[in-house]
């Protein structure tokens, strides 16, 4: 290709990433991992930080119920009317398709008429508590980005809570408690998230606005991502650049939004009333019509893709990583201990490449460790030397003249030659360790 036309496309690259770069300072979706620079040595790569884009988590989970016969229908049963609760005429029944009631019910199609929806065993053994797990695993560390929203076909439950594992359901922590009555469920004062500080942005809390019995109107249980957001971005999340400045810079924040599974425990059902009428325990149960999940796979900043291949999600890795989570430098790669990216310095962000091994490294990378960016050059992303105004060259070891018409006749630059093209020996040496810098 002629260098015009080579010239021609790096401006039109150029163009384009500068766009998205654009898209991402303001929406903060970071989905460039890198773009094509003109330099000293010709068009070479400059790295980011990068990440999947946002969206919708539910397609890639397995769901898991405890007990495993939680799910009504074997044997059939019969069960309420959700808007009547003294019409008890419906049936459920596993064996036939238009009365079952299976979990995948929970993340199929909305909008038909009537509504599909999971659905739990009736109260028939009250007292006996109904308590039912519904666990969400993906095998893949997620980040969440969007509120996690439970729509309920029965009335919503009067106490669950909402747990999150980051190691793969091995441990569970709270992520929130729902109930009624706060204090006789949990011993806990009721909070709202907007309640929520700086300072507490990490609290886990007991709300009572999501554990109404049963109503038409109110059917949705939330957990609200984007309010712990707010607390750093602001009421309209429109200040992004400093929720990501948090992400880097406050502990665990990053990891609050992280998970491998969610689990649901269904402590108990909606009963519209102070007291469980045990003539009628057929009106008690669970119902969940639709569950929405928005995140990315995280990737540690060093992917802008992430597959589903073989019922598995996996971060395409860019910046010399690998791994699921891009959780690792690659063989030969090992020049530095790894590191996941930095959303700083925003917009870009520092992608905190792998460098390529001692044993492996060739022309076109330098290390500041090994002393490699000679005559005051600094080494940039450990990619590449930025060179003072009078050098030039892979590592700054050429004086700007040598490429000049006439050359370097004076003395004074003869000598600088010599010295660049000691110090390029030295450096060699020090490599090999046959010299000790």
């Amino acid at each position: 290709m002629h260098l015009s036309g080579l010239l021609s496309l790096h401006t039109l690259w150029v163009t384009v990433s500068s766009s998205m770069q654009h898209y991402a300072s303001e929406y903060g979706h970071y989905d460039v991992c890198k773009t094509l620079m003109k330099s000293d040595e010709g068009i070479v790569w400059e790295y980011m930080a990068c990440q999947p884009e946002s969206r919708d988590m539910t397609k890639y989970l397995k769901v898991r119920l405890e007990p495993p016969e939680s799910t009504c229908g074997e044997p059939p049963e019969i069960f309420c009317a959700m808007g009547n609760p003294y019409m008890c005429n419906n049936e459920c029944d596993a064996n036939t398709p238009e009365l079952a009631h299976p979990t995948d019910l929970m993340f199929d199609i909305e909008g038909r008429n009537p509504s599909t929806f999971w659905q739990s065993i009736t109260w028939k053994n009250y007292p006996t508590p109904l308590h039912v797990n519904i666990t969400l695993s993906w095998n893949k560390t997620i980040e969440l980005t969007d509120n996690i929203a439970i729509t309920f076909e029965s009335g919503r439950p009067e106490q669950m809570i909402l747990e999150k594992s980051l190691d793969y359901g091995r441990t569970w922590q709270p992520y929130q408690f729902y109930a009624a009555d706060c204090l006789d469920a949990f011993r806990m004062e009721p909070k709202s998230v907007k309640d929520l500080t700086h300072r507490t942005v990490l609290d886990i809390i007991c709300t009572e606005e999501y554990s109404t019995g049963y109503a038409a109107h109110a059917k949705t249980l939330s957990f609200e991502i984007k309010d712990r957001f707010a607390v750093f971005a602001g009421p309209r999340l429109h200040n992004m650049a400093s929720l990501y400045s948090q992400l880097d810079t406050t502990k665990n924040l990053r990891d609050f939004f992280t998970v491998t599974d969610v689990r649901i425990r269904l402590l108990k059902p909606a009963t519209g009333a102070t007291f469980v009428d045990e003539q009628n325990l057929a009106r008690y149960f669970y119902a969940i019509s639709d569950i929405k999940i928005h995140g990315r796979c995280k990737c540690n900043l060093h992917a802008n893709n992430c597959n589903f291949d073989n019922n598995k999600l996996s971060c395409e890795c860019e910046h010399n990583t690998t791994g699921p989570d891009c959780g690792r430098c690659k063989k030969n790669y090992q020049g530095r201990q790894w590191s996941p990216g930095s959303y700083l310095t925003i917009p870009k962000g520092t992608a905190n490449i792998c460098i390529p091994s001692i044993s492996s490294m060739g022309t076109n990378v330098c290390d500041n460790e090994l002393l490699r960016c000679q005559n005051g050059g600094i080494c940039h992303n450990n990619v590449r030397c930025q060179c003072l105004a009078a050098y030039t060259g892979i590592l700054c070891e050429k004086l700007k003249c040598e490429k000049e018409s006439g050359g370097c006749g004076s003395k004074s630059n003869h000598g600088a030659r010599s010295q660049s093209s000691l110090l390029t020996l030295t450096a060699l040496l020090a490599l090999t360790g046959l010299f000790k810098i």
